[in-house]
């Protein structure tokens, strides 16, 4: 069991390094689609104030000009474990039309304002000050902890596929992960998995006047709609998961035809699908096809093809995310809980409403993940997103307590 003023000597330290004042300076970084060498500024920030802190890190690069940031502290003892905190350097851009905060980094009233915020540079310097504080601690107990700071997770996941492809090459070990999404301090223990699909419907052109002699792709595509919202929704609801609720299918975009007076020759729809354990892509990709083969039987000489939308993911899939209650990682957050939120309920975990990169650490690396983080995730991607500081300076107190917790042989 780790001493108490070994925990006392951990909150001192965090309480020196500021990490609000870190996610300030991250904030005003702007690291959206849309910039040359994306998230590279961010990152070198990071690795300057780790370096400054007394933690030497190595930016390791994904694409052009994109690096993931990874800095490892402790030893490896025996009955130790590994734990990897895990956050992306990568926001959306600022909304069209209402700026808002913009890239203001200012804190005022208590909060931190800007884009990124919440999601996620005030969760990630959270973890940056939790992995130094506790550095010289697991250097003495044994265990280790690993910051991996990553690019992409708004895009196509570029920046945790090379992190899995990593962790299965042995460059870097974890027993357990932590991504630091927003989830107010709360235990998630999963969320769904997500598919972006396009369902393309391919007829023929004719005549307005004629409209006998074409198949109408726009027409399919409505008999598609009403299949899935009559049928399909309807049996998705019924295998609703304990703790992650039912898969759901949102039509999300549709766009066909030429001008009112053409046979539409083609209609794509784009799809939002969420899945629960025991989905795949093929399974998802299975239940439209038959739907589809009903619409081609209907509709002579029409053609329907499913597949990814383009830009929506890498290579790897989407999938479930869910790690046990009693699992130990799962078992050190919650006692991290108790130990920094004395008195709030900690038992009991939550689901996390969104994807995260921790399904493909799960999924692909087979490490274990629970999601946990400062802010609300209603504030992520709005134009007034902000992050109150005394919760991102509780995170870090619970990233630190977390890791003290399941790396320290007991």
């Amino acid at each position: 069991m780790l001493p108490r003023e070994a925990w006392a000597g951990v909150e001192k330290r965090l309480a020196a390094l500021r990490p609000a004042e870190l996610a300030a300076e991250l904030v005003r970084i702007p690291s959206h689609p849309g910039i040359e060498r994306q998230e590279e500024g961010v990152a070198r920030r990071l690795a300057d104030w780790l370096e400054a802190a007394g933690v030497r890190s190595r930016l390791v690069e994904v694409a052009p000009g994109r690096p993931n940031l990874l800095a490892t502290v402790g030893r490896r003892a025996t009955g130790a474990r590994s734990l990897l905190l895990c956050g992306h350097t990568d926001t959306v851009p600022p909304n069209l039309g209402e700026p808002g905060h913009g890239f203001s980094g200012e804190i005022r009233e208590g909060h931190l304002l800007g884009r990124g915020a919440a999601d996620m540079k005030g969760p990630l310097a959270a973890m940056a000050a939790a992995l130094v504080a506790v550095a010289g601690t697991l250097e003495e107990h044994g265990g280790g902890a690993t910051l991996a700071a990553i690019v992409d997770e708004e895009m196509e996941s570029l920046g945790a596929e090379a992190l899995v492809a990593g962790l299965l090459r042995g460059d870097l070990a974890a027993d357990g992960a932590v991504v630091g999404e927003p989830t107010a301090n709360r235990v998630a223990l999963g969320h769904r998995g997500l598919e972006w699909l396009r369902v393309a419907f391919v007829g023929r052109a004719a005549h307005g006047g004629a409209p006998e002699r074409g198949v109408n792709a726009i027409a399919a595509a409505a008999r598609f709609a009403v299949l899935v919202e009559e049928r399909l929704a309807p049996a998705l609801a019924a295998r609703r998961h304990a703790l992650l609720g039912p898969p759901t299918i949102n039509l999300g975009r549709i766009a066909g035809g030429d001008q009112p007076s053409t046979v539409a020759a083609s209609c794509t729809l784009d799809l939002d699908r969420r899945t629960v354990p025991g989905e795949s892509f093929a399974t998802v990709v299975a239940e439209l096809r038959a739907l589809l083969d009903e619409v081609e039987a209907a509709m002579p000489g029409l053609r329907c093809e499913v597949a990814r939308v383009q830009g929506g993911m890498a290579t790897l899939e989407h999938r479930a995310l869910l790690t046990s209650d009693d699992h130990p990682l799962a078992r050190a957050a919650f006692a991290a809980r108790r130990a920094v939120l004395p008195g709030q309920v900690a038992g009991t975990g939550v689901a996390f409403p969104a994807w995260t990169d921790g399904a493909l650490l799960s999924a692909f690396a087979q490490v274990p993940v629970v999601v946990l983080g400062p802010g609300e995730l209603a504030d992520a991607h709005s134009p007034r997103e902000s992050i109150e500081v005394a919760e991102l300076e509780t995170a870090a107190r619970l990233y630190a307590r977390l890791a003290l917790e399941f790396c320290v042989p007991s």
